[in-house]
């Protein structure tokens, strides 16, 4: 399977990103042709080009994002270009895209697993089916490439074998993983709306000062370590009384 992000040109594997023109607009979520409208428009600029071939960096995808969310929010085009003109003549656009970035950056650090649906059935056995490939799919667990299928974590691949091999049905793990994404979200729900109100302001992004950005940027670096340790605490509590909890009532019974 064919990678969206090249290494860049010297060769030298110094692994900046770059993209083509459909891969930058599938990593955004943008159809080809509005990616063509915004340059057309002035909202992103104009790739590298290599003879035929034009490449496009992280900051387009970042700047993407940043359109998409404004659009999102009922901006109109011009009224987005406005305000990212506003923003590059005050000198904050390049902050605010460094804030995108150390945002969204770092909260995954999964290794990818790439193998053939024939390989997958027997790395599970007889029990998986065609519907459990579907279901892990519509999870986000599994992206199927013809007949080629890559899980997204390797640490959620080989948990999901241990719990097999120990008797546990597939579809019920498919289940319990449906479930912890659900809470997971709500959990993220809370932490975001937490740093939206008390670290970025009612006001939002567009009236904060480049210094503002750069202190909002430094905060998130400071944070992004603090919602995965309080969950990770939380959790190990409510197992090890979950767990005290049932190795008493098991003994009992044993009475």
């Amino acid at each position: 399977m064919s990678s969206q992000v090249d290494k860049d040109a010297d060769g030298g594997g110094s692994g900046v990103a770059r993209y083509r023109r459909e891969e930058l607009a599938r990593a955004a979520g943008v159809k080809v042709r509005n990616l063509r409208y915004y340059q057309e428009r002035g909202l992103l600029p104009a790739p590298r080009r290599e003879g035929r071939i034009a490449w496009y960096s992280e900051d387009h995808l970042t700047r993407l994002r940043l359109i998409s969310d404004l659009l999102g929010r009922g901006y109109s085009v011009n009224g987005i270009s406005e305000l990212l003109h506003a923003w590059e003549a005050g000198g904050g656009l390049s902050q605010l895209l460094g804030l995108e970035r150390a945002m969204t950056r770092d909260w995954v650090q999964e290794e990818p697993v790439t193998m053939t649906l024939a390989e997958l059935r027997e790395l599970f056995g007889p029990g998986a089916t065609a519907e459990h490939t579907r279901r892990a799919a519509e999870l986000g667990y599994v992206r199927i490439d013809g007949d080629r299928v890559t899980h997204r974590s390797r640490r959620l691949l080989e948990a999901t074998l241990a719990l097999v091999r120990q008797g546990v049905p597939l579809t019920e793990i498919l289940d319990a993983g449906d479930f912890v994404q659900t809470q997971a979200a709500a959990v993220a729900d809370r932490f975001v709306g937490l740093f939206r109100r008390h670290v970025i302001g009612a006001g939002g992004l567009e009236v904060l000062s480049a210094t503002q950005l750069d202190h909002i940027t430094g905060a998130v670096a400071a944070l992004r370590p603090v919602a995965g340790e309080v969950v990770t605490a939380e959790f190990a509590r409510a197992m090890a009384r979950r767990v005290e909890a049932e190795v008493t009532a098991l003994l009992h019974r044993e009475q």
